[in-house]
């Protein structure tokens, strides 16, 4: 007899995504402090750590190089001088399947030429989050009409078995025509045929956009704290 091998993902990790993706995939961009490893903030301003203990001195080192940024997970210590300015409670959604969706549209790979116009579609439709570097972190896919980018989604945080889909942005002038389910199945099953899971996360609160995610087939799978560290 004789057995298809299936491979087990430890989906833990998606508990601690910044650490495990600064850890595997993504080490090359990590600043490691010991007990709390970041993304260097040209390339996202994100941090994680396994244990909350020992996190101020790494914490405050980091906030000399930028001073709004993220820690994902449990609220950390903080040192003096910092405070948490908001907590953003997330979905946290995978995907396990592939999505299957009639395209209407010509999706483009885009590349380093496309750089500058990435960067200022999601800072238009969701300020703070996307950094002149986040680009390099994966692939991103767009959708162009007349020469403009209306509509992006790309890869952001990358671990060995997990990789997170993230910008899914369209141009307020262009909402309501598919583009963005069309760029997420692209993605998705990009992300699928390199032997990964796709997962995303979502401010709770966003209801249509968490209707579009499950409709996709996205699973909700947990919520998690995006702590907003500043000055």
């Amino acid at each position: 007899m004789q057995f298809e091998y299936c491979e087990i993902k430890d989906y833990q990790k998606l508990d601690n995504p910044v650490w495990f993706s600064l850890t595997e995939t993504h080490n090359q961009f990590a600043l490691d402090y010991t007990n709390i490893k970041f993304y260097h903030p040209d390339f996202c301003p994100f941090g994680g750590f396994e244990k909350n203990e020992n996190l101020s001195r790494g914490i405050g080192d980091y906030s000399i190089m930028t001073d709004n940024f993220f820690v994902v997970g449990e609220k950390p210590e903080l040192p003096q001088g910092l405070k948490v300015n908001k907590e953003l409670v997330c979905l946290q959604m995978i995907m396990v399947n592939k999505i299957y969706v009639e395209p209407t549209e010509n999706i483009t790979q885009l590349t380093s030429g496309h750089q500058n116009l990435l960067y200022q579609l999601v800072n238009l439709v969701q300020p703070g989050y996307f950094k002149e570097k986040t680009a390099l972190l994966g692939n991103y896919f767009g959708i162009f009409k007349e020469g403009q980018l209306v509509a992006v989604t790309g890869e952001r945080m990358k671990m060995s078995d997990f990789i997170e889909v993230s910008a899914i942005v369209t141009h307020p002038d262009h909402t309501g025509k598919g583009y963005a389910g069309q760029l997420i199945a692209y993605s998705v099953n990009n992300i699928i045929n390199q032997n990964k899971t796709p997962y995303l996360h979502v401010v709770g609160t966003n209801f249509g956009a968490v209707r579009l995610y499950e409709k996709l087939g996205f699973h909700r799978r947990r919520k998690i704290s995006f702590w907003n560290i500043t000055k």
